[in-house]
């Protein structure tokens, strides 16, 4: 009887863990997806209803040039990735080695950076307009024509110089797992590397083609930095228009939702490009790629290709960056710089520790529990990343100023005192919105790491007494720091590049690195900034370094 009543005893203490762990996930994915629901609410609900002059007035302005930008940019950026990912991969030509993770730098770049950068070399007022002047003795404008940078084509150039690594990330790792067999068939049968590339590599990496695309989609409609800047009337910053400059936070969680609305449709077609599509490994996957080896003009041409958007997308803006830098050393002693530095670091620091927790939490519930209510709550968990920054800045402060000012109520009735602000308008607000909008990443990165974790490892430490915390902490941490510490990194990069949704949810006179940019370049003061942007570009090449030995990893070739 005592056995019994022991085992009783520890089924029932068995299901109190998992009971916790499934209601803090799950209280876990709806405090993150609360932003997506407060922008909805407030879209239907809005205090003043100004859908019918939006409509009428700019909002088809702000659809057809948010979707011109995402079909110029994806086009350009699978013109670059996909041709960038075949050549390092299949041939072989000077500098393919070098080019392998090269390829990968501009990501390191943002694209509002990319954007001042451009606009200080382009401009009238710019080093080449100058240079040209001065060799053709030209007087003014009127006497040749220049192209404008600070238009909707050069919005596209500099989003797409940023952003195509996306697609040469996952064209590149899908080229790398395909079989060695097919191309030989495909030669046997008479095709050129060309045909080869047309009619057998390029359907195959299709899938993973779309996934990058979706994701360059979502970083187009993000960005704000280089849209205001370049004056492109996107959704995104009509959001920041209708809401800052007209005061109508109701109709700017409208264009909010419509956008998540575009966010929808690209998920759901990226799916549906590779749902037919099903991709297995061959036996020689891990079989040395030798490659086709170019000769001649097709082998310093392959060079050129790989060359331009290295030296468009990184070499140039760093060089100019760098030169700049290097006469305003002195900034790095100045108590401003310091400070907006040490602000950057804190909220990036801080996010990615909470995002590493919540994602551990989410992660290991999963584990534990398998059920399908779980996995709904992961997806849940996962809605931020393809929120737009602007967008969530507007989900974000909703509920945190109804907290306050519900606060600020009770606290005025009960005890005569006004509390102000607590949540909103503060650093939380920031870091509460970073969590939600990279917790994506993390909860991938550590998931991927716990699968590779085998079951058995936990039955044994359940069976020494372990409860699943302790397992946790014992066992999987110690065993997949590694993918933590990559997510933890990736999450502090992105955090440090993020702008919109820090530029409208800082406190009154808080600046972090990314802001502090934002407003010198934008009153064209680039080289009094020029040290803050350098600095954000060197701690964005700490996640190209980690991606560029993931790929490499995957398969050697010659």
């Amino acid at each position: 009887m005592a056995r019994v009543s022991d085992s009783k005893q520890s089924i029932s203490e068995n299901n109190r863990y998992l009971f916790g762990w499934y209601s803090c996930t799950w209280g876990t994915a709806l405090m993150v997806a609360l932003p997506v629901l407060s922008v909805f609410y407030l879209a239907l609900f809005p205090k003043e209803n100004i859908w019918t002059h939006l409509a009428n007035t700019v909002l088809p302005v702000y659809i057809t040039t948010t979707l011109m930008l995402m079909l110029g940019v994806g086009a350009l950026s699978i013109a670059i990735g996909v041709c960038g990912a075949w050549l390092v991969t299949m041939c072989r030509f000077p500098g393919r080695r070098i080019f392998e993770w090269a390829l990968l730098l501009p990501f390191a770049v943002p694209a509002y950076v990319i954007a001042y950068v451009y606009t200080d070399l382009l401009e009238y007022s710019g080093t080449l307009q100058i240079f040209l002047r001065q060799l053709f003795g030209w007087q003014s404008a009127r006497d040749y024509w220049f192209p404008d940078i600070r238009t909707l084509g050069g919005a596209i150039l500099m989003l797409a110089l940023v952003l195509y690594p996306y697609i040469y990330l996952l064209a590149r790792a899908a080229f790398l797992e395909q079989s060695t067999t097919i191309h030989d068939a495909s030669r046997t049968l008479g095709c050129t590397a060309w045909q080869s590339f047309y009619r057998v590599s390029l359907p195959i990496a299709r899938p993973a083609i779309a996934v990058g695309l979706s994701l360059v989609s979502m970083e187009t409609i993000n960005d704000f930095g280089t849209v205001d800047y370049f004056a492109v009337k996107s959704m995104s910053a009509g959001i920041y228009d209708t809401w800052l400059n007209m005061s109508n936070l109701g109709g700017a969680a409208q264009i909010a939702s419509l956008m998540m609305i575009f966010v929808v449709i690209l998920i759901s077609l990226e799916r549906l490009a590779r749902a037919k599509q099903r991709q297995f490994h061959s036996a020689d996957r891990f079989k040395t790629l030798t490659g086709y080896p170019l000769k001649g003009g097709r082998a310093w041409g392959a060079t050129l290709l790989c060359a331009l958007p290295v030296i468009a997308g990184f070499i140039i803006p760093v060089s100019v960056l760098a030169g700049y830098a290097l006469n305003n050393l002195d900034q790095l002693w100045s108590s401003d710089f310091q400070l907006h530095a040490s602000h950057s670091f804190i909220l990036s620091g801080c996010a990615a520790l909470l995002t590493i927790l919540v994602a551990l939490l989410l992660a290991y519930s999963k584990r534990l529990h398998k059920s399908r209510s779980l996995r709904l709550a992961a997806r849940f968990s996962s809605l931020g990343y393809a929120m737009p920054g602007a967008v969530l800045a507007i989900g974000v402060i909703i509920p945190l100023a109804a907290f306050d000012n519900f606060v600020d109520r009770l606290m005025e009735q009960l005890l005569g005192i006004s509390t102000g602000l607590l949540l909103s308008g503060t650093a939380f607000a920031i870091i509460f919105a970073y969590v939600v909008r990279f917790l994506a990443v993390s909860v991938g990165s550590v998931e991927s790491s716990l699968n590779k974790i085998t079951e058995s490892m936990d039955m044994a430490s359940r069976s020494l007494g372990h409860s699943p915390l302790q397992t946790l902490v014992k066992v999987h941490l110690p065993l997949i720091k590694g993918g933590v510490l990559t997510a933890a990194l990736v999450v502090f990069v992105d955090c440090m590049k993020e702008l919109p949704a820090t530029l409208i949810l800082r406190p009154f006179n808080y600046d972090t690195l990314a802001t502090y940019v934002y407003q010198y370049a934008s009153d064209e003061m680039l080289e009094a900034c020029s040290l803050a942007a350098l600095l954000i570009v060197l701690v964005g090449i700490i996640p190209v370094i980690l991606l560029s030995r993931t790929i490499s990893a995957s398969r050697h070739s010659n």
